[in-house]
C-alpha cells in the first residue's frame, strides 16, 4: 500500500484545526507531533488540556473521532 504521508498529515492537521476551536475555549489546545508509519497520529494537549483528569476522554471522544472521520486511513490518535 502506498501511502502519501504528506497529503495524510495535511488532512490530518485540517481536522486539528476543526476542533482546536473548542479546545481553546475550555483554556486548551493540541499539538500535532508526528503521523507514524503505522499511521497513528501523535499529539500534545497543552494549556488547561495538559493533566486534566478528563483529557484521555476528550482526546478518544473528540479529537480521535473526528479525526478518524476526515481521515479513515488514520487507526488511531495518542497523547505524547
Amino acid at each position: 500500500m502506498d501511502i502519501d504521508k504528506e497529503k495524510l498529515t495535511r488532512e490530518v492537521l485540517d481536522a486539528l484545526d476543526v476542533i482546536r476551536p473548542y479546545l481553546q475555549s475550555d483554556g486548551g489546545d493540541i499539538t500535532f507531533v508526528e503521523l507514524t508509519d503505522d499511521l497513528r497520529v501523535k499529539v500534545r494537549l497543552t494549556g488547561a488540556c495538559d493533566g486534566c483528569p478528563m483529557s484521555i476522554q476528550t482526546l478518544k471522544g473528540g479529537v480521535e473521532m473526528v479525526v478518524k472521520q476526515r481521515v479513515p486511513q488514520i487507526l488511531e490518535v495518542v497523547p505524547v
